[in-house]
């Protein structure tokens, strides 16, 4: 039984592998004791500012077994997003993230073919996809199944990688041969909390959502909090100032996965054609874009507020 376990791990690496993931680490699902305490308090001290779903299924969130029956193993994966040029100096800014396609469709689509490849290697075999949508602190699984460790942005980070990458969970009801997590190699280094427009990051490894560059441009619905006003240092949406700091991540080499890849007019943008942005334009640049999320007008309101 145990050879099967190693023999069914090794066959879901070399499968996630085939699909184009940069890496895949796998642990026994259970209780996150660790972080329980740790969300508690976040939510506590409403650093999710006003992403109240982060306050719905907090038990689901730290127990992947009420989340899927019988679950045994959490498969964690990871997909490098980061892209081979960015946009022009004189540009209203978007995470490297949000270039390409939205990556939960694409990310989703792998994981059914890797799920589908292990039923069909393995038998009957039951799980879950999970990319970013529903309650599973994927970081912590990330870290669990020995991916990287958390740094102090509060992003999982990997000594060859870096932190430009997605991550995703396949959530199982048959034991495997699991991992071990890996130590954490920050050290003394504090560029992420000093590099900090808006000092979101209050302490190493905590970060105030609601003070977050990202949570401004995407989250917030509201007007745009006036003491930001001259903090945005030009990110219209998103935020990558606390990973293009960090030290691991100048190991990043560009993704090879095509649906990543920015629409022709994106990076050649400069700020005057995102202030003339049409509704059309948006449509064609963004059609299938996370940058869908803000709509044609939360992104003319970050514009506006950051010109």
């Amino acid at each position: 039984m145990i050879e099967n376990r190693h023999k069914y791990a090794q066959y879901i690496k070399s499968e996630a592998k085939r699909l184009g993931f940069l890496s895949c680490g796998i642990s026994k699902a259970g209780f996150l004791e660790e972080e329980a305490p740790r969300l508690e308090a976040w939510l506590n001290h409403n650093r999710h500012g006003q992403m109240s779903y982060m306050e719905n299924h907090f038990d689901k969130r730290l127990d992947p077994t009420k989340l899927v029956d019988g679950a045994k193993s959490v498969v964690s994966l990871l997909l490098n997003y980061y892209p081979a040029e960015a946009q022009v100096e004189d540009a209203y800014k978007i995470s490297r993230y949000a270039y390409g396609q939205d990556y939960h469709f694409v990310i989703k689509e792998k994981l059914k073919e890797l799920l589908h490849s292990i039923q069909n290697e393995i038998g009957e075999v039951g799980g879950r996809a999970f990319v970013d949508s529903a309650p599973v602190l994927d970081k912590a699984w990330a870290a669990k199944s020995g991916l990287g460790w958390i740094g102090k942005n509060s992003n999982l980070l990997t000594q060859k990688v870096g932190s430009f990458y997605f991550i995703a969970e396949l959530i199982l009801d048959i034991e495997l041969e699991y991992d071990h997590a890996v130590t954490d190699h920050c050290g003394s280094c504090t560029a992420c909390l000093d590099a900090c427009p808006t000092g979101a990051i209050i302490a190493p490894y905590v970060v105030d959502g609601s003070k977050c560059i990202s949570y401004f441009t995407i989250e917030l619905k509201d007007n745009l909090p006036v003491e930001m006003k001259g903090k945005f240092d030009d990110w219209a949406f998103g935020c990558d100032i606390c990973q293009e700091v960090c030290p691991w991540n100048r190991f990043s080499t560009p993704h090879d996965e095509p649906l990543l890849n920015p629409h022709p007019d994106l990076l050649g943008m400069t700020k005057k054609d995102w202030e003339e942005i049409t509704e059309d334009t948006f449509r064609k640049v963004f059609k299938n874009s996370a940058v869908k999320r803000t709509k044609y007008e939360g992104l003319l309101r970050n514009i506006d507020f950051i010109r």
